[in-house]
Order: C-alpha cells, then sequence, then structure tokens
C-alpha cells in the first residue's frame, strides 16, 4: 500500500510539474508591455500573431481578468484564457491584449459589498470611468491607430470583474467592438441601450455562483433583449463562480467571436 500510496503522489507531482511547465510555455509567448499616460501606466502582456507583418491587417482580443488577478506582477493577469487564445493562435491569428488591474482599482465604476454572498454589486449609470478602464480605453485607442490593426475585427471578453469591465467598455465605446463576451460578470441593464442592437454577444454563468449572483447576467440579457438585441446565453446547471472553465471549453467560442465583423 505504501508503495502504492508514493507511487500516486510521484505521479500527481509529475501531472502538476507539467501543467506549471506548459503554463509557463504559453505565457512565454506573451510580451510584457507598459502603457504610459502622463503620471500614470498600465501593465499589460501581448500575443502578437505568428509571422506577424505590419503590413498585414490583424483583428484585435482585448481580455479583461477578474478580481483575483489584480496587481503589479503582469503575469497574474494570464492566470485565465491566456491559453486558449495561444492555442487558437494558428486558426485565429490575432493581437490579443490582457491588461492588468491595479489591486486597489476596478474595471467597472461599481460599488461593491463584499460583506454578503453573493457579493453585491450596483453600477451607476453616467458616472465617469475609473483610472485602469480609462487607461484600457486609451490604450485601445493607441492600438487602433496602428496601420496593422483590423478596426473592423476589434472583440473585448473577460470574466468577473473583467465581465463586469466588458459590459461597461461597450457602453463606453459601443461603436469599437465587432463582438463581445462575458463570463460571471454584471453590469446595469439599461446601460445595453447603448449596444444591444449593434454589438453580437455571449453571456455565460454558472447557476450556482455564490460570489456574482447570475441573476446579473440574466437581468444583462433581459436588457440586451429588451432594447433589440439578440444575445447567445449559457447558464450551466452545475457550475459555481468558476464558469469560465465550461465557457473556455466551448469548441464554438472563439470560432464565433472571429466570425463576427463591423464590415458585415
Amino acid at each position: 500500500m505504501k508503495t502504492n500510496f508514493r507511487t500516486i503522489i510521484y505521479s500527481v507531482v509529475i501531472l502538476l510539474l507539467s501543467a506549471f511547465k506548459l503554463l509557463a510555455q504559453h505565457q512565454e509567448y506573451y510580451s510584457q508591455e507598459q502603457f504610459i499616460s502622463g503620471n500614470d501606466s498600465l501593465n499589460y502582456r501581448a500575443l502578437m500573431p505568428k509571422n506577424f507583418e505590419t503590413t498585414k491587417k490583424y483583428p484585435v482580443v482585448l481580455f479583461l481578468h477578474g478580481a483575483g488577478e489584480r496587481g503589479s506582477d503582469n503575469t497574474k493577469q494570464l492566470a485565465h484564457g491566456s491559453e486558449l487564445f495561444y492555442k487558437m493562435r494558428d486558426s485565429f491569428p490575432a493581437i490579443v491584449i490582457f491588461p492588468q488591474c491595479p489591486q486597489t482599482d476596478y474595471w467597472a465604476n461599481a460599488t461593491v459589498d463584499r460583506s454578503t454572498k453573493p457579493i453585491t454589486l450596483n453600477f451607476p449609470l453616467d458616472s465617469a470611468p475609473t483610472k485602469s478602464m480609462s487607461l484600457v480605453m486609451e490604450l485601445l485607442n493607441d492600438l487602433l491607430a496602428k496601420p496593422y490593426v483590423n478596426k473592423n475585427q476589434v472583440y473585448v471578453g473577460g470574466l468577473s470583474m473583467g465581465g463586469m469591465g466588458t459590459f461597461e467598455i461597450l457602453y463606453r465605446k459601443p461603436d469599437v467592438f465587432a463582438a463581445a463576451f462575458a463570463i460571471c460578470g454584471a453590469g446595469n441593464p439599461e446601460a445595453t441601450e447603448a449596444y444591444a442592437k449593434t454589438i453580437p454577444m455571449w453571456i455565460f454563468h454558472g447557476a450556482n455562483d455564490d460570489v456574482v449572483d447570475p441573476q446579473h447576467s440574466v437581468d444583462m440579457v433581459s436588457g440586451i433583449l429588451k432594447y433589440g438585441g439578440k444575445p447567445n446565453f449559457s447558464l450551466y446547471a452545475k457550475d459555481n463562480h468558476n464558469s469560465w472553465d465550461s465557457a473556455f471549453a466551448e469548441p464554438e467560442l472563439i470560432p464565433w467571436l472571429f466570425s463576427n465583423s463591423k464590415s458585415q
């Protein structure tokens, strides 16, 4: 029995080390960058297409991480989603941007009460963007000015706090994006009027989510429907907050995302 137990432990350790090695390998392809605006700065990682050429035009994907990946190490934001885009690099070449929100800030301008479970959230309309969201929008504007960016194929997605940021940036820049996805996020349903008819969306949530109430995604879907949109909506019956695992396992997510273009 001891031998069998040791064998099992050894196998688990080897699998974990292999997983960490693979994670480190794909993260190496995301260059470490910093966007500076006046006295402010925003860390981000960028994945460029294979055999990148400035004479070609490429889609852009902006991915917003969750609250747990905030910080200043310019690495934690790659924890979720970065492997998916790396794996799809051959089939869907694009410029993929992973900004990192500082620990003390938030993507969306929201009041957050973490003393409740799920957390209590409120998203006032007509409020100024947070510093991090302002910098993300500036970074995006800077990128869109590049001649190698296909402005008809700009996408945004995110999870948890990043899902909230996704809804907010769509509200603030409705003319930029060709499609978007939000995982276990939340927002103000009335803000969807700005983009409901023009931006295809895929919204994901876990029915057992005890961090961000799934009702928030239901409300956002209702808002989009109210204002004439027709969103995709996946509610996973058995998922808790980590519904991004199920979302990233959807074989049609990336093909669907890149199938959308503003020129259509």
